[in-house]
């Protein structure tokens, strides 16, 4: 079982910066493909972006290209989602999850994962 805990909530101004991390426990974090998700108020969960096992392939959904990176530490069981350039329409919960998959899969659907966060607020206002 593994359990999977975000941290780096906040609130910052369009235009900002904020990092979250996703620290797993029970298990190695190299076995799984790390997925973030976000949660806005009345809407969907909608998938963010994924790094495969060994971090050597990414993916977006494409409102955050260009503004938003997914890393990954393995030894220190970390998986980050730094975000720039932040707009009012990034405010949601946000929830990192894991996916026990082949190394090199970047899987975008939520029944892909089989573990989550409890999530993590994230506010963009001015």
């Amino acid at each position: 079982q593994v359990q999977l805990v975000e941290s780096g909530e906040g609130s910052v101004q369009p235009g900002g910066s904020l990092r979250l991390s996703c620290s797993a426990n029970g298990g190695p974090l190299s076995d799984y493909a790390m997925g973030w998700f976000r949660q806005a108020p009345g809407k969907e969960r909608e998938f963010v972006g994924v790094i495969s096992r060994a971090g050597t392939k990414r993916d977006y959904v494409e409102s955050v290209k260009g503004r938003f990176s997914i890393s990954r530490d393995n030894a220190k069981n970390t998986a980050y989602l730094q975000m720039n350039s932040l707009k009012p329409e990034d405010t949601a919960i946000y929830f990192c999850a894991a996916s026990f998959t082949v190394t090199g899969a970047t899987p975008t659907w939520p029944a892909q994962f089989h573990y989550w966060g409890q999530g993590t607020q994230v506010t963009v206002s001015s």
